[in-house]
């Protein structure tokens, strides 16, 4: 069985060309035209990687990169052979060249490898722009627009009248419906955007369905996870502010505003009409209640549930969600107590 290679890179960077790119100093000067053309961890790394350090916990017995990105302060700790790059965020430099080693690996590309439109249904009434590729199985409704160098993967479902901006890609599996995409837009697959959202107005002679009758609206350079769902607004738009990325297997509900640049981490459920803030950071597996706002700058631990707004630029965290200092000392006092009480019991059974 051959070893394939997933991701090819582009041409070698000189380590002169990686110091200008990230605006580090190489200290061994005279290596300035040595070859880098691969990243990797520092216990892993090889004479034509470049790795990173910026703890020295991280540190390892033994180092064969090529070269590596470290702060002043580390830069003493590397061996002679290694060619050090000093920077102030020597991991944002590591990524700055990963990121130009490997420019494929930004934006998933078609998984057949085609051209054009190949084996897809799309409908006679859609508009594609020069350029967009639509792989095998995939289905394009009537009036959809799609805008040049998207790609829409096999058996992706694109719904009537949607619109997906320009540089955009649609994972295989993926449905859209009732949505309005920007440009640069990931969706990974099997996402579904833009589906009902949950309402139901609840009675003693049955649930009332209420027609959800919103859009969703998803601004340039958004990412969004595998198998991640994003309801369709009831009465008003679920909204996805610029530059936000999305984790795996999130849950959006309808009327939802989420502001520009927020991370929502893996298993994250926010129920409807909540509103997200500007940079607002969500860990994994936490729940936001109904209406709920979360201030710009905040963050939220993974595992907590927000029943209640969140000031801007607060750090908060637990069941029921409160600040994380407060939260810290109750974790603290429960324990103690429990400590006690076992001491107690151990004493009253001798």
């Amino acid at each position: 069985m051959t070893d394939p290679i997933f991701q090819e890179h582009a041409p070698a960077l000189t380590l002169d060309e990686i110091a200008t790119l990230t605006g580090a100093e190489l200290r061994a000067t005279a290596e300035k035209n040595r070859n880098i053309n691969n990243v990797a961890p520092l216990d892993r790394a090889g004479p034509s990687d470049i790795a990173f350090l910026e703890s020295r916990k991280y540190l390892v017995a033994t180092i064969h990169a090529g070269a590596c990105l470290t702060t002043e302060a580390l830069a003493a700790e590397l061996p002679t052979q290694v060619a050090v790059l000093v920077v102030r965020e020597p991991y944002r430099a590591f990524v700055t060249v990963a990121r130009k080693l490997f420019p494929a690996a930004l934006r998933p590309s078609s998984l057949y490898d085609g051209r054009g439109v190949t084996g897809a249904h799309v409908h006679p009434q859609a508009r594609l722009e020069d350029g967009v590729t639509i792989d095998p199985g995939a289905v394009v409704g009537p009036r959809a627009e799609i805008g040049s160098g998207t790609v829409v993967g096999s058996n992706a479902v694109i719904g009537p009248d949607v619109r997906i901006g320009r540089e955009c890609s649609i994972g295989a599996g993926a449905v859209i419906s009732h949505a309005l995409f920007g440009d640069r837009v990931i969706v990974h697959p099997g996402c579904k955007i833009g589906q009902d959202g949950f309402g139901f107005a609840m009675g003693g002679k049955g649930h009332l369905k209420i027609p959800q009758v919103g859009r969703v609206i998803i601004q340039d350079d958004v990412e969004i996870g595998a198998g991640t769902t994003i309801d369709r607004g009831a009465i008003r738009d679920t909204v996805i502010g610029e530059g936000t990325k999305i984790d795996n297997l999130v849950q959006i509900g309808h009327n939802v505003a989420i502001g520009r640049h927020c991370i929502l981490v893996a298993q994250t459920g926010i129920s409807g009409s909540s509103t997200l803030e500007d940079f607002v950071v969500l860990g994994a597996r936490v729940g936001l209640n109904n209406q709920v706002t979360i201030g710009e700058g905040a963050q939220i631990a993974a595992i907590s549930n927000v029943h209640g707004d969140v000031p801007a630029g607060a750090r908060w965290g637990g069941t029921p969600a409160k600040p994380v200092k407060l939260w810290f000392r109750e974790i603290a006092m429960l324990a103690r107590m429990a400590r006690e009480k076992a001491d107690d019991k151990a004493a009253k059974d001798e």
